[in-house]
């Protein structure tokens, strides 16, 4: 290959030195006034000077000719009015000579000449004057091409899109300075293909020298997407595009492309395959039954429990034809149900007897809600079934039973309180159903946005606005799905309290956009809060959950044309109340304009699972969990209401420092310590791997334990082990507590840090030991405040 020979990036078109007189004699814009009249009058003097000094005063011949250089010059330079200036002196000369002098009449032949200088004049002037104009013109363009050069060299280094040509015949490969930057490469020296080709990871030069080859023998396009190598910044993608130009013979002669660095598309990718390896785990693991379906009302995903009961493999699971299964006696009502539900496009629910392979009958109640594509277009339905034969079966017993009560009363009671817990069980993986079934909706939902946003970055890669923003999307909906996934923690209850001094009227205003998304726009929601500075030690997420809860049960309660209120405000007990004790408390109340509730329904109305909405409305566990959270708070709900008079809910909260809150200044994350050899214990290879990569970007050696038998036998193997990092959950008969404590016991020195998503019992205990506990999922940053954490909590025991 022959090397090329670019100019530098910073290099600018040589100008010559016929286009330096030529800007000189005709500048791009007219001079002013008084150079333009200088101009002409030099040009006039020296006409005039010219012929006095070749002819004398007394020579009547060539009374002019000395004038029209100077009329050509005048015009270049100032326009033809200027050239106006020696036409008129020559004209003026001639007279003069010719008698005008002497107070002659000019002659017939002297006035002819006259007129043929004035006609030859102004032909000249106007040639000047039209030569002028097509330089100033010429000027022109070239000033626009270069501006568009610019403007295209800026569009691409913005875009990050760096355009490149190869001459297949010589071998001269010509890159532009965005090329260059994209594959690492020096801007300002000559490259061959083999200083591209040296630019490549090792593990992709053949694929990329087998994609040129098939390409200029028989494609049009080469397409190639490779990592580079090994570099500071870490793993870099590059897509390399190019449009293959053949000659009348077919042979190729040379190509023309671009390349482009796609390695946040690629990590946005891995993000994704990630994310939907995680869903189809959380998916499988669920004991019930579910799907998605496309507009076609195909299937396109079904978890293990709904291949299980097809029992079938995946393919086949995709495609049967459930009316096969469903007993002949409850197939014309769910045809009908199923048709209607799916017409309508609104949440539905249907139940009916399925056929197993092995011919047993299962009762199977279903719930299925549509879902929709990024632009807001309906997409299909997701669905969810749950088994209930045992409730429908608990449900035949107590119909027998109640019909029996008066024969056999003592008998009937006991079976009748067995009967009635299994009823209590299918009630509650009912609610379970409804819940799933929106978490796969909302999950759904958020793959939608990193889907949708990584198909545009995709379809439009040299776009960097539109790159960076639907990156941004994608990020977000990934955080999002984290707060959702905190969210459903906290109302299943498996997530201690953490509280804190909080700001009570603070939190309600930063939840006002969520409350209002979830009362729609149908309610007028209202906030009227009198709290100012006071505060509460309470758990802020749970305390959002509440309030969100009120205000859901509030929205479903209200007519149209009624508004929900949340009010909230200091109050003092001067006397016991229940279980609360005299002092000062904070009042956040929620108010509605709905049917209200007698005083049976405002007994019952924390009970879970109790619920007066209809089936498939709500799962009765909402004020159970505003119940829950504010009585661990140390405080009591209180409920105020009549039949058509509304109701408001009342949540009393014990009041904390009086005054300004109390807020923690943002910490930054100190400098990394340096290296240190660090024992990782961690069960999930995936997990695993990414933090070992991490630790290994803040300059650490990992070794790796899957387990807390294998870390102990690592720990012991190797006494030079700085820190130990471990997940609290193991598998076993040790937990990553009790591996803290062994080694703790051994290596009173060894800095220890605790790491875990779990939030059950476990989680509770880790909490209660000296060691920093470091919370899942979590950035580079928190892993390096985490672990000078555990250095200091080493030092200061």
């Amino acid at each position: 290959m022959n090397k090329n020979d670019p100019l530098p990036p910073a290099s600018k078109p040589h100008r010559s030195t016929s286009a330096l007189l030529s800007a000189w004699l005709i500048p791009e814009v007219p001079p002013p006034a008084w150079r333009a009249a200088t101009a002409a009058a030099i040009a006039t003097i020296a006409a005039l000077g010219m012929r006095f000094a070749l002819l004398g005063p007394d020579q009547a011949i060539g009374a002019t000719q000395a004038f029209f250089p100077a009329m050509v010059l005048v015009t270049l330079y100032a326009g033809w009015r200027w050239g106006l200036v020696p036409i008129a002196a020559g004209g003026a000369l001639a007279w003069w000579l010719w008698g005008g002098r002497y107070g002659e009449a000019l002659s017939d032949s002297e006035s002819a000449c006259m007129v043929l200088y004035g006609i030859s004049a102004i032909a000249t002037t106007t040639a000047a004057h039209g030569l002028r104009e097509a330089v100033a013109n010429l000027a022109e363009a070239r000033h626009r091409q270069l501006d568009a050069e610019t403007r295209l060299d800026a569009t691409q280094a913005a875009a990050g899109v760096g355009p490149w040509e190869w001459d297949v015949t010589t071998g001269d490969l010509h890159l532009s300075p965005a090329a260059r930057r994209n594959l690492r490469l020096p801007l300002d020296v000559p490259l061959t293909f083999d200083d591209v080709a040296a630019a490549v990871h090792p593990d992709d030069r053949a694929q990329v020298r087998e994609q040129i080859r098939q390409a200029v023998k028989s494609g049009p396009i080469y397409e190639v997407e490779y990592r580079l190598v090994d570099s500071q910044e870490g793993e870099r993608w590059i897509h390399g595009r190019g449009q293959i130009q053949r000659g009348p013979d077919g042979r190729a002669l040379r190509v023309l492309g671009v390349n482009f660095d796609v390695t946040k598309r690629r990590q946005a990718e891995e993000g994704l395959r990630e994310s939907e390896a995680r869903f189809r785990a959380l998916a499988d693991s669920a004991p019930a039954l579910m799907w998605i379906t496309g507009q076609g009302g195909a299937r396109d995903f079904v978890n293990a429990a709904y291949v299980d009961f097809a029992g079938a493999d995946y393919r086949a699971a995709l495609t049967l034809d459930w009316r096969t299964r469903i007993h002949p006696q409850d197939l014309p009502g769910i045809l009908k149900a199923q048709i209607a539900g799916e017409t309508s496009r609104k949440a539905f629910s249907l139940e009916a007897r399925y056929r197993r392979p092995d011919g047993e009958w299962r009762w199977l109640k279903s719930f299925s809600q549509p879902r929709y594509g990024p632009g807001g277009a309906f997409a299909g339905f997701i669905g969810i079934a749950f088994d209930v034969t045992e409730a429908k079966e608990a449900e035949a017993q107590l119909t027998g039973l109640n019909e029996r009560l008066a024969d056999k009363v003592e008998t009937a009671v006991a079976e009748r309180d067995l009967v009635q817990a299994a009823l209590n069980q299918s009630q509650k993986l009912e609610a379970i159903g409804q819940l799933t079934g929106g978490v796969a909706h909302d999950f759904n939902n958020l793959l939608t946005v990193v889907i949708g946003a990584l198909d545009v970055v995709q379809r439009h890669p040299g776009d960097a606005r539109r790159r960076d923003k639907m990156i941004d999307a994608a990020l977000s909906a990934a955080r999002r799905g984290e707060k959702l996934t905190q969210h459903l923690l906290a109302f299943a209850r498996r997530q201690p309290l953490n509280p804190e001094i909080c700001r009570v009227d603070r939190v309600i205003a930063e939840s006002e956009a969520l409350l209002r998304r979830a009362v729609g726009e149908v309610l007028p929601l209202k906030l009227s809060l009198g709290s100012g500075t006071r505060t509460a030690l309470i758990d802020a997420s749970q305390f959002e959950a509440a309030l969100l809860n009120l205000v859901v049960n509030a929205r479903d309660a209200s007519p149209p044309g009624g508004a929900i209120v949340v009010e909230s405000g200091p109050e003092t007990l001067k006397e016991g109340r229940g279980e609360l004790k005299p002092g000062a408390y904070l009042r956040v109340a929620v108010r509605d304009e709905g049917h209200g509730m007698d005083a049976a329904t405002i007994a019952r109305a924390f009970e879970p699972f109790f619920t007066t909405k209809a089936t498939g409305k709500g799962t009765g566990l909402g004020l159970s969990q505003v119940y829950g959270f504010v009585r661990q708070s140390g405080g009591e709900v209180e409920i105020a209401s009549r039949p058509g008079k509304g109701t408001t809910v009342s949540l009393l909260l014990p009041a904390s420092h009086e005054g300004a809150i109390l807020q923690a200044a943002p910490v930054a994350a100190p400098a990394p310590r340096p290296g240190v050899e660090v024992l990782l214990a961690e069960d999930d290879a995936e997990v695993g791997d990414l933090v070992e990569a991490m630790l290994t970007e803040l300059g650490h050696h990992v070794r790796r334990a899957g387990d807390a038998d294998e870390a102990l036998i690592v720990a012991r193997a190797h006494p030079e082990l700085g820190l130990l990092v471990t997940d609290v959950i193991m598998p076993g008969d040790k937990s990553g507590v009790d591996l803290a404590a062994i080694l703790s016991a051994e290596r009173p020195d060894l800095p220890i840090l605790l790491s875990s998503g779990y939030t059950g019992q476990e989680l509770a205990q880790a909490r209660a030991t000296p060691w920093p506990l470091l919370k899942k999922p979590y950035a580079l940053d928190a892993l390096v405040r985490a672990i000078d954490q555990a250095f200091e909590a080493r030092r200061m025991h």
